[in-house]
Parts: structure tokens; C-alpha cells; sequence
């Protein structure tokens, strides 16, 4: 069963999952389950929260629910370990950097809109102030990114605190 964290639906019987299953199912997207990502999940995983999230803000409001979830499942399609690279003299910060390298790697794999690659190049403003959304679904993942980068963070945190009080008073 297919989930987003925080969500106990099955995506894989949702409308969301038929405008991204092709993106699932590619073997280099695949390839990001071998990534950690926020501590306790990987970067497909993460990819995939951010898609599902994407997906239902702009579906509530009528906007491009497809590029959104689109952009959201490759937005982080980049293969090294951020933590361990070293970063050579003059080269971006992999917050400033990672974004270019996603939306290129994305686009000689899929072809996307103009909307999408503006959703993926965009996705770390303000930490990137050149680069400004243009469209409502760019900011949406602005947001959605984060939200769902502190339920990766939190929840396993406290499902561990709680796991230890409750082991302790049985």
C-alpha cells in the first residue's frame, strides 16, 4: 500500500496516483528510495509526500492539481548524499543547487510544462531569492516541501517518546 505520511488513504486508489504512476514506475525515480532524507525517510518517500500534499491543496482549489503533483514526485530527483558531499570552491550550496539539478535531470526523463519546471526550480524559495514563483502552484510547494519535511522529522520523534513512556508504565 501506497501512503503520504500523515495519511492513512491508499494512493493507489486515488486520482492522484494515475497522474503520477508513470513517474513511479521509472527505475531512476525508483533509485531515490536508496537516499535518506530528513532522518527517518527517504528522498522517494519525501518526493511522494510532497506530491500527495501538492496535489490536495491545489485539487481544494481548483488550480493544476496534475503539475503540482507532478513536480512534487521530482523535485528532489538528485543522486548524492547532500550530507556527505563536499562541495567544491565556488559551486552553490546543495540548497541552491539541488533545485537546477532536479528539474534537469526530471526533463531528460519526462517532458515537462513550463508550469512544472517552474514548480521544481522554485521549490526552496527563499532560500533562492533570484528565484521567485511564478505561478500559485510554485508557492504551494514552497509550503507542502516544508510541512512535510517536519512530519518526517516529528512523527517518528514522538512515536519514539511515546513508545518509551508506554513502555514504562506497563
Amino acid at each position: 500500500m501506497l501512503q503520504a505520511i500523515g495519511s492513512k488513504k491508499d494512493l493507489e486508489l486515488l486520482p492522484f496516483y494515475d497522474m503520477i504512476s508513470d513517474l513511479l514506475e521509472n527505475e531512476t525515480v525508483q533509485n531515490l528510495k536508496q537516499f535518506r532524507h530528513h532522518v527517518q525517510t527517504t528522498r522517494f518517500q519525501h518526493s511522494l509526500n510532497v506530491a500527495y500534499y501538492n496535489y490536495i491543496f491545489c485539487k481544494r482549489f481548483g488550480w493544476d492539481a496534475r503539475s503540482a503533483a507532478r513536480a512534487g514526485m521530482l523535485h528532489d530527483l538528485f543522486f548524492y548524499n547532500r550530507k556527505e558531499y563536499i562541495r567544491k570552491s565556488g559551486e552553490a550550496f546543495h540548497n541552491k543547487r539541488h533545485p537546477q539539478m532536479a528539474c534537469s535531470e526530471a526533463s531528460q526523463l519526462f517532458t515537462l510544462s513550463t508550469r512544472e519546471k517552474d514548480i521544481i526550480l522554485k521549490h526552496m524559495w527563499p532560500m533562492t531569492p533570484t528565484r521567485v514563483p511564478r505561478y500559485k502552484e510554485s508557492m504551494v510547494i514552497v509550503l507542502t516541501d516544508k510541512y512535510c519535511a517536519l512530519l518526517e522529522v516529528t512523527i517518528p520523534f514522538f512515536r519514539k517518546i511515546f513508545r518509551h513512556r508506554s513502555a514504562k508504565s506497563a
